[in-house]
């Protein structure tokens, strides 16, 4: 734990250091002012947890009436009104100073909420389990190469009272004679003709008997404690569903150990601080739980969009209870090898969070939904929208100062954030307790990959945009490996 802040104390030093690397009043305003909304955050956060009172009411005590929403509305005009009166006003200048107070706020307001997290999360650890009886559901579509290995993780995974249920939705492959091969040991198995996943669980849901739903992937793996970790949370009768903790199990490329990275220090931190207020956005379907009860009276998975386990975290936090994330309960799974089996699976996910954002669109400046408004659901609008294109107007500006012969300007800034990202990066591997080493793949979240990753959203912010009646599944090509390298804990 002493590592843990020794390194978030450095990332927050890096970010007052900013103004150090880019003296201008630009960089003054965009840190005083991203950094002054999310002290006033933790502010309110820190005095709501000095009270005795429960869960929810201190949630609702430390939400400010600014949401990130109006936050971001409000940024734009306040900058292009300051440029104006500064006389001079750019486009890149004025997208720069947007995306730098959004880094500034989000960061510190992230590392101390993951801090804190980590430390309530270790106390946890120590609290007995609690063993409702579960329903495991296996969405199953031509997964031969992965299948018997995640059966036998899930079979070997500790857990009292637990069914095993896998849905074979119309494979063309020997995905169902492999299944059901291990109905001997006590997994059900069912075939139904191909209709896409969405309709595949909620087939499998009919014939679930618990009264925690736990729905796992085929292409992943879980550890031996995954299943008690991921259920302990249920205790809160106010939990309706928790995410599990998604790492990459075939690190044996660049691209897949930037994929293991981005998974770590780009989503675990982010997940970690939602995880505080009970708002985690995404319970993902590698590995999540949900109350049946609140699956029901949410109408289970809808097909209508590509990504069914946003779609229903979303609906789960709509009812006003909870979603947490278990960082204790992990899944491995098969991340693509190949840039074309990578676009096409970001494509699906990408394209399936724009149509469930358009979906839940009510949600932006509706306050009754609380936390989700407030922070949770317009982070993933602005991440998903405003951050890509800004990240390529930034690349824009750059190429024109380089054609201009003024690039020795860019390299103060260039070894700041890659300096940040770094430290970033090693404060969640410290977190999660993962490999140091993937640390040095860091500088391509700043520049290669996620360039690579913005491309690919924006392609799916059109393709949703125009061609939204025309959209299919698209997945990777399954590999199966298990010689990787990586151990399961």
């Amino acid at each position: 734990m002493i590592k843990s802040i020794v390194l978030a104390v450095i990332v927050l030093a890096l970010l007052v250091s900013f103004v150090i690397f880019m003296p201008s009043s630009q960089s003054y305003l965009s840190l005083g002012l991203g950094a002054g909304i999310a002290v006033i955050f933790l502010v309110n956060f820190i005095v709501s947890t000095s009270s005795k009172k429960n869960y929810i009411e201190r949630a609702a005590i430390w939400i400010p009436v600014l949401s990130l929403s109006t936050f971001f509305i409000l940024l734009p005009i306040i900058f292009a009104a300051l440029m104006n009166v500064w006389g001079a006003f750019s486009v890149a200048t004025w997208v720069l100073m947007i995306s730098l107070t959004l880094t500034m706020y989000y960061n510190f307001l992230n590392v101390p909420l993951a801090i804190y997290q980590k430390r309530r999360e270790l106390k946890q650890l120590e609290s007995p389990g609690y063993f409702p009886p579960i329903s495991i559901l296996i969405p199953a579509y031509n997964e031969e190469k992965v299948i018997a290995r995640t059966l036998n993780s899930i079979i070997e995974a500790s857990y009292p009272d637990k069914e095993i249920i896998v849905v074979d939705d119309g494979s063309k492959d020997q995905t169902y004679r492999i299944a059901a091969s291990f109905e001997d040991r006590g997994v059900k198995v069912i075939h139904r003709p191909n209709g896409g996943k969405a309709t595949a669980l909620n087939h499998g849901l009919m014939f679930a008997k618990g009264d925690v739903i736990v729905v796992v992937d085929a292409d992943s793996q879980i550890s031996k404690n995954t299943l008690v970790e991921l259920i302990k949370p249920f205790r809160n009768p106010e939990v309706a569903a928790v995410a599990g903790n998604i790492k990459v199990l075939n690190r044996v490329n660049i691209l897949t150990k930037c994929q293991a990275i981005e998974y770590i220090a780009s989503i675990n931190i982010y997940r970690r601080a939602l995880d505080v207020f009970g708002s985690v956005s995404v319970v993902p379907g590698a590995l999540g739980a949900y109350r049946r009860e609140v699956m029901k009276s949410g109408g289970y998975y809808d097909p209508d969009t590509l990504v069914e386990d946003f779609d229903l975290t979303v609906k789960a936090l709509k009812t006003g209870l909870i979603v947490q994330a278990s960082t204790s309960a992990i899944s491995y799974t098969e991340a693509p090898k190949s840039i074309k089996d990578m676009i096409k699976q970001r494509l699906r996910w990408y394209r399936g969070n724009f149509q469930a954002i358009w979906k839940h669109r009510d949600i932006l400046f509706n306050s009754r939904f609380g936390f989700l408004q407030r922070l949770s659901f317009p982070h993933m609008v602005i991440s998903m929208i405003f951050l890509p294109l800004s990240g390529w107007v930034n690349v824009g500006a750059i190429i024109m100062v380089l054609i201009q012969g003024d690039g020795m300007v860019l390299v103060p800034a260039f070894l700041f954030f890659n300096l940040l990202q770094f430290f970033l990066s090693l404060l969640a591997i410290q977190l999660d307790n993962e490999d140091y080493k993937l640390a040095f793949y860091s500088p391509f979240l700043i520049f290669g990959y996620k360039q690579l990753c913005d491309l690919i959203l924006m392609k799916s912010f059109f393709d949703v945009l125009f061609k939204s009646k025309k959209l299919k599944w698209t997945s990777a090509q399954r590999i199966g490996e298990t010689t990787t390298g990586q151990r399961l804990n």
